[in-house]
């Protein structure tokens, strides 16, 4: 039986205040109703969403199909959101690209606007993400009470702006506090990757071979077999030099 998930209280006292900067990312964006009070999604509405979740609306990476729903009113914008958060195109770029804890981090940051609370927090949404996979994570946090109080049905989620005491300017933008992968992921390629052009793949403990040397030979036999090729080749060099040189010799004597 899986193990309810822990609350995680707010580890400062953070003071809100009202956002009295231009228009940006951080100003609240729903969706405008029509004269006959059906919902209206405008082309900014749904731009902001895509760089909300992805940090850019290219036109390879929208989805249609999410968006057609969205216009016709079949989904609201928070359905349109989990819509982006369940696609390939996240699980691709964001998801597989980093441990369950930057996950953590980086869904608590694009969904609910703020850093999380704490190690409390990290770790008790990883474990639902060890448990019951991405899905149960998107839907706890679109779900959630803090998530509906802040953004309701037709909000797109923003960064939500924190002034602290002695602070005159809020955080900085999340998308350049947390980049879609760190460390992590360029480390866990640098020990599938080749190592370099004449050095060839090395292996690392406890990491499988990639499948694209599946039919190659092991770092081992290969150097087993350049050290033969080079024994092999001194030895056949000597031997020429050695029968050249008793040839000489013979004429000098004949």
């Amino acid at each position: 039986m899986a193990l309810p998930l822990l609350q995680a209280p707010p580890t400062t006292q953070t003071t809100r205040v009202n956002n009295y900067l231009p228009g940006s990312e951080e100003t609240p964006r729903s969706t405008p109703l029509s004269l006959q009070g059906e919902p209206m999604v405008s082309e900014a509405l749904i731009e902001q969403a895509y760089r909300q979740i992805f940090f850019h609306a290219f036109a390879a990476d929208r989805d249609p199909v999410l968006e057609m729903r969205l216009r016709s009113g079949q989904i609201t914008m928070r359905g349109f959101i989990r819509g982006l958060l369940l696609s390939d195109k996240f699980r691709n770029d964001f998801y597989r690209c980093n441990s369950n804890y930057r996950v953590v981090e980086q869904l608590v940051g694009r969904v609910l606007g703020r850093s999380v609370y704490g190690e409390r927090e990290r770790i008790a949404l990883s474990i639902l993400i060890a448990q019951q996979g991405l899905p149960a994570l998107v839907n706890a946090l679109l779900d959630s009470e803090e998530y509906l109080e802040q953004f309701g049905e037709d909000q797109v989620p923003r960064q939500r702006g924190r002034v602290l005491p002695g602070r005159a300017i809020g955080e900085m933008p999340f998308n350049q506090q947390a980049p879609r992968y760190d460390g992590y992921w360029r480390n866990a390629m640098a020990r599938r990757a080749p190592a370099g052009s004449g050095g060839g793949w090395q292996p690392q403990p406890g990491w499988p071979r990639p499948a694209w040397l599946a039919n190659q030979p092991t770092p081992a036999v290969q150097n087993a077999w350049r050290w033969f090729v080079a024994t092999g080749g001194f030895v056949l060099t000597g031997f020429v030099v050695w029968t050249a040189l008793a040839m000489l010799s013979t004429r000098a004597q004949g």
